[in-house]
């Protein structure tokens, strides 16, 4: 099992002492390393990560700022000069609290617990039916992948098409694009990613969920068949 993660510290110096340690560790991939909150959160829109090593006193957007930002997070480590912060740190659900200067030791026991928790989310994944949490009118909802219809760009947010109802999520289509299992959705449209297990029938132009018709872009015609194909 190997975590995907990045770094984030607006000194240079800290940042390579947490990316010397990343490397020495065999189930960590190195994926980035910001400087700043405001990079993090670009960045977050590209790459998919499992965890964070986050500095909290930073300029602009401290740790605890950009969390409140994401949508979707992954697991958190602070790694911090102070110990004051740990409380609240907690409260954002934290896998571990690192104080600096690390040792390899603490360090190690920190990716440790990240890795049990992954696994438990996997193995709860497979459990309970594979599902994402998205927060919607300030609160956290389980949606279950296999329920999931079509999703809609509105603006800054999302629309999610369920079989019983429609959640508006704050996100972009390619941000919560990425949270979606890789050959379950395709992106048909600009504004549109299908279920393809949900595609009744399409045409050059549209794609058929039950009585919906969404707009088919020219261009993804053939990757929907391929898709299709695929499933």
């Amino acid at each position: 099992m190997t975590l995907n993660c990045v770094v984030v510290d607006d000194s240079a110096i800290q940042r390579l002492s947490i990316v010397k340690l990343i490397e020495n560790h065999s189930s960590l991939n190195l994926i980035a390393e910001y400087s700043s909150a405001l990079e993090t959160k670009n960045g977050l829109n590209t790459h998919k990560v499992d965890l964070i090593f986050l500095d909290i006193e930073m300029p602009v957007l401290n740790g605890f700022e950009l969390l409140d930002v994401l949508n979707n997070k992954p697991q958190i480590i602070f790694v911090t000069g102070k110990t004051e912060y740990a409380f609240k740190a907690f409260n954002y659900d934290a896998t571990d609290y690192l104080q600096k200067p690390i040792t390899r030791e603490r360090f190690n026991t920190a990716v440790d617990k990240a890795l049990e928790q992954h696994k438990l989310k996997l193995d709860f994944n497979e459990a309970d039916g594979e599902h994402i949490f998205v927060k919607s009118n300030l609160k956290k909802r389980k949606v279950y992948i296999k329920d999931i219809k079509w999703i809609e760009a509105l603006g800054d947010y999302v629309k999610l098409v369920t079989e019983e109802n429609s959640l508006v999520v704050l996100s972009t289509m390619k941000a919560f694009e990425q949270e979606l299992p890789e050959g379950k959705f395709l992106r048909i449209h600009k504004s549109y990613i299908v279920n393809l297990d949900k595609v009744d029938r399409f045409n050059s132009k549209n794609v058929e969920v039950g009585a919906y018709e969404i707009p088919l872009s020219r261009n993804k015609k053939t990757e929907l068949v391929d898709a299709l194909n695929n499933i």
